[in-house]
């Protein structure tokens, strides 16, 4: 099922459907991080499974998705919503260290708030096909100059 026909609960999900949702995820991403490819990826993708399985969209989302995108990519796709859960208050302390932990932590906050912010009605999003040219484009000017000029920062520093 196309994603533009995965109609979101209108309580949580005021925007309407799932393609509109994770087009504002993805503009809201690529506006905080426009060089990150795997994030904006994770941003585009990270309710795919929901045309799979509603119900254990991340897992069916994740399955689809293997062999395709990057292991971070995988990881920001499967935890998002255990840092929805801790924006939330509501994640163990063990699972909120194992997030701090990972350096791809601050990523995944991120992506957690674009999540929560791309449930607007009336946002003006690119459509999947611009998208998608989006990240080609990217990928391409990556693979040509390399990805060593992105700088990554210790959390610490970030800010500082």
């Amino acid at each position: 099922m196309p994603l533009e026909n995965v109609k979101e609960d209108p309580k949580t999900h005021p925007e309407g459907d799932a393609l509109y949702h994770s087009l504002q995820v993805f503009e809201l991403a690529r506006d905080a991080l426009p060089y990150d490819e795997e994030l904006l990826i994770a941003a585009l993708l990270h309710d795919v499974g929901k045309a799979i399985d509603p119900r254990n969209h991340v897992a069916a989302g994740l399955e689809a998705l293997d062999g395709y995108v990057t292991q971070r990519t995988s990881w920001l796709i499967e935890h998002y919503t255990d840092a929805l859960a801790l924006r939330a208050g509501t994640l163990g302390v063990r699972s909120r260290r194992r997030l701090e932990s990972s350096e791809s932590y601050d990523e995944l906050m991120l992506l957690a708030e674009c999540d929560l912010q791309g449930r607007a009605v009336g946002m003006k999003v690119v459509d999947i096909t611009d998208a998608l040219a989006y990240l080609r484009n990217l990928a391409e000017t990556l693979r040509r100059i390399g990805r060593w000029f992105i700088p990554r920062f210790p959390r610490s520093s970030v800010g500082t």
